[in-house]
C-alpha cells in the first residue's frame, strides 16, 4: 500500500465485500428454510393424520408449541408467510434440491412426497423455463423481506414485473415497497413511454450491509438480540430508560414486561416503547413516547396497539389494556390517555389513583430535554 489512504480504502472495500457476501448467504439460507417450513405446513394440512383435531387452529397451536421450544420468528403470522412462499414460488424447490444434493434428506424429516418432488424439480423447472425467472436469480438477489412485498401483488404478471425490476435495478426492500405503493406496474402499463416511467423509479440500494443485518427477520433467523438502540435516538433512549426506572420504582403495582415490544404485520414493524402489567388494575399498560406535538395519528396507532393486545395478549381475569401517549410539545409536555373500554366509574377512579400524574411524567421529559439543551421549535 503506497499511502495510508490506500490502506484505509482497501480495508473498507474488503470489509464491505465480505459483509455483502455473508448477507447474501444468510438471505439464501433463510429463504430456503422458510420455503421448506412452508412445505411441511402445507403437507400436514393436506395429509396430517390428526389435523382434524386442531381444525382452524393448526398454525396458532403450532406457533405456541414452537415458542415453548424457544424458536424465534415462528409466530402465526410468519408461519402463514412461510406457507405463502411455498405456494407462490414452487420453483424454489430447484434451489433447495441443489442445496441438499449431498445431504441425507431424512435428517430434515422430508416426506417421500416432497423428496420425489425435489428429485423431479429440475425437469419441471426446465419445462416451464419460458414462464419463470431463473430460480437462481430470485434466490441470489431477493431476500425473504422482498418476497413478503411481492406476496402483495394481486396477479402473476404484476408479481413477475416487480421481481424483474427488483433484480434488474438492485432494489432494496424500501425501493420495492415504494414502487408497489406508487402503483409503478399500473402506471407503466398505462404509459406510452414505459422506459421513462421506469427510469424515474430506478434507484440503487442505499443500505449498508450492517443495516441489512438489523432486518427483523434476519435477526430472528440468526438468533440475535433486537436492541432498542436500533430505532431510538439518544434523547428518546434516555427518556424511555428514565420512564422505565421511574414506573418500576413508583411501586404502584407496575410489573415491567417489555421494552420496544415489536408488533409485526407482514413487512411493517411497530414498536411499543414500554409495556407493563399492573397487578392492581389487572391490565397491561402500554406507553408510547412521541418527540413532537400530539397528532391524531398517534391516537390511531395507540388504538391499534390496544386492539392487538386485547386479541393476542388477553388472559382470563384481565381488564382492557390502558394506553399512555407522552408527547413533547412546543412549550410543554402533553400527556394523552387512551382509556379504551374503561366504562365503569369505579374502575376509572382506581385507574387515576394508581397511575402516575401528568406532572410526574412531564417532569421526566423536561429534565431530559434540559440535560441535552434540546430546543423544540
Amino acid at each position: 500500500m503506497k499511502t495510508f489512504e490506500n490502506l484505509t480504502t482497501a480495508i473498507q472495500d474488503t470489509n464491505s465485500f465480505f459483509l455483502n457476501k455473508a448477507q447474501k448467504q444468510v438471505n439464501i439460507a433463510m429463504t430456503l428454510r422458510n420455503w421448506l417450513i412452508g412445505s411441511y405446513i402445507v403437507e400436514y394440512e393436506q395429509l396430517g393424520e390428526d389435523r382434524a383435531t386442531y381444525g382452524q387452529m393448526i398454525l396458532e397451536t403450532l406457533a405456541l408449541r414452537l415458542k415453548k421450544y424457544g424458536l424465534k420468528g415462528m409466530g402465526e403470522t410468519n408461519l402463514k408467510l412461510f406457507r405463502q412462499l411455498y405456494q407462490l414460488y414452487p420453483q424454489i424447490r430447484q434451489a433447495l434440491s441443489a442445496e441438499l444434493t449431498n445431504i441425507d434428506l431424512q435428517q430434515f424429516r422430508i416426506s417421500q412426497t416432497l423428496s420425489d418432488e425435489l428429485d423431479s424439480s429440475e425437469k419441471s423447472i426446465r419445462d416451464n423455463a419460458k414462464d419463470n425467472i431463473q430460480v437462481s436469480l430470485l434466490i441470489n438477489n431477493l431476500s425473504f423481506s422482498h418476497f413478503i412485498e411481492l406476496f402483495k401483488a394481486d396477479s402473476e404478471p404484476k408479481r413477475r414485473f416487480y421481481e424483474n425490476q427488483s433484480i434488474k435495478n438492485n432494489w432494496g426492500v424500501r425501493d420495492l415497497k415504494r414502487a408497489v405503493e406508487s402503483l409503478l406496474y399500473e402506471r407503466t402499463g398505462l404509459s406510452a413511454v414505459k422506459e421513462t416511467v421506469l427510469k424515474q423509479h430506478i434507484s440503487q440500494n442505499d443500505l449498508m450491509p450492517e443495516d441489512v443485518f438489523r432486518n427483523t427477520y434476519m435477526l430472528e433467523f440468526l438468533g440475535l438480540e433486537e436492541k432498542p438502540s436500533y430505532s431510538e435516538s439518544d434523547l428518546e433512549e434516555s427518556i424511555i430508560t428514565n420512564l422505565q426506572n421511574f414506573l418500576v420504582e413508583l411501586g404502584r403495582g407496575f410489573c415491567f414486561e417489555a421494552r420496544q415490544k415489536r408488533i409485526t404485520f407482514d413487512n411493517r414493524h411497530y414498536r411499543i416503547d414500554l409495556v407493563f402489567y399492573h397487578r392492581i388494575l389487572k391490565c397491561h399498560v402500554l406507553l408510547d413516547l412521541k418527540i413532537g406535538e400530539f397528532d391524531h395519528s398517534d391516537a390511531g396507532q395507540m388504538n391499534m396497539y390496544l386492539n392487538y393486545y386485547k386479541d393476542n395478549e388477553f388472559t382470563t381475569g384481565d381488564n382492557n389494556p390502558i394506553g399512555i401517549i407522552l408527547c413533547s410539545g412546543k412549550n410543554e409536555a402533553l400527556v394523552k390517555y387512551a382509556t379504551m373500554g374503561l366504562l365503569q366509574q369505579v374502575f376509572v377512579s382506581k385507574y387515576l389513583i394508581n397511575l402516575p400524574s401528568e406532572e410526574e411524567l412531564q417532569r421526566i421529559i423536561e429534565e431530559e430535554k434540559e440535560k441535552r439543551n434540546i430546543n423544540y421549535c
